[in-house]
């Protein structure tokens, strides 16, 4: 390996333009490879996306020899495979969240690469944006007296019935696609993983998924978390933290735009008081991160095992058992 990760991106998926871009703007990283299930569009990609080489399988990219990394944009339902298969090929690999399609699926996947010794992260690339280390300082320095509440948001309107988020055999709905996020930023700012966890949705007639879902946690320390996510609802990406002295919310919380500044509005008393965050683009110093941990022999800065206990949440959520 140089001093750049050679990454292949395992398909051609549309959140890999995304990604892709950040990779190409990374300085430790290349997009060298990408695979699809045929040749012809494994090449149209590639030449979209300015990638050198295209494979037309996903075996034959794992098999390329100048590859030092995956990110896999596969479907939900495709994750704990094709995460498997280049854990057993030796291959680092980053996965786009959520994990897997259960926790049992997400244990599997941590599992392979343990028993491996191979770098493994779930591509949860909001974390990564300085705006919400703010907010933890803000609370760790007591802006907001102790914590009580959290609530969060994430909704936007698909309108394609064909869309995989609408998937029930791609492993899709509305608490998949964006409600974790929702519930892994609950567990990012307690540090506590939930008591209990309920949740109300409403199941799409023709999808069969939840295509609206509000759930609510209940963590230890006494805070109380609550959330809706939907996919057939007007667009929000938002999170609110209330304690007993003071208010922090995040109006662009999840997905902001990388050009533009995020603000942290925080209320202590009868004070208020703005944090403006420079812009930045989180997708590259995710990619950036596990290039890091994978060239500087490190762990990555979120372990995998972060990604089973947010499944085993929405497991929970969703009446699976767990």
């Amino acid at each position: 390996m140089g001093e750049k990760v050679r990454w292949g991106i395992l398909s051609t998926a549309n959140i890999g333009r995304r990604v892709i871009p950040a990779i190409h703007a990374s300085r430790n990283g290349e997009a060298a490879a990408v695979g699809s299930r045929s040749l012809a569009s494994a090449q149209a990609f590639a030449a979209e996306q300015n990638i050198p080489r295209a494979h037309g399988s996903y075996a034959d990219l794992l098999a390329d020899p100048d590859i030092d990394a995956i990110y896999i944009p596969l479907p939900n339902s495709l994750h704990a495979e094709w995460s498997i298969q280049c854990a057993q090929a030796g291959i680092p690999t980053l996965c786009e969240k959520p994990f897997a399609s259960d926790a049992a699926e997400a244990q599997s996947i941590l599992d392979a690469f343990a028993k491996r010794d191979v770098l493994l992260a779930e591509a949860f690339m909001y974390r990564f944006h300085p705006q919400h280390e703010k907010v933890k300082q803000i609370i760790a320095d007591g802006g907001i007296g102790e914590m009580q509440f959290i609530s969060s948001a994430f909704t936007f309107l698909i309108s394609d019935a064909a869309n995989i988020r609408l998937s029930k055999p791609l492993a899709g709905g509305a608490l998949m696609d964006v409600g974790c996020y929702c519930v892994n930023l609950m567990r990012f700012m307690t540090g506590e993983e939930p008591s209990q966890a309920t949740a109300s949705q409403s199941i799409g007639a023709e999808s069969g998924v939840d295509e609206a879902l509000a759930g609510a946690l209940h963590f230890p320390g006494g805070t109380i978390g609550n959330f809706h996510c939907g996919l057939r609802a007007y667009r929000e990406h938002s999170y609110t933290i209330k304690g007993t002295a003071g208010m922090i919310r995040v109006p662009t919380s999840f997905v902001p735009d990388k050009r533009a500044e995020t603000i942290v509005q925080h209320w202590r008393g009868d004070d208020y008081s703005e944090h403006r965050v420079p812009p930045v683009d989180h997708y590259q110093l995710m990619v950036e991160d596990f290039a890091d941990a994978l060239l500087g022999g490190r762990a990555p800065r979120f372990s995998a095992q972060d990604a089973v206990a947010n499944m085993r949440v929405i497991d929970k959520l969703l009446g699976r058992g767990g």
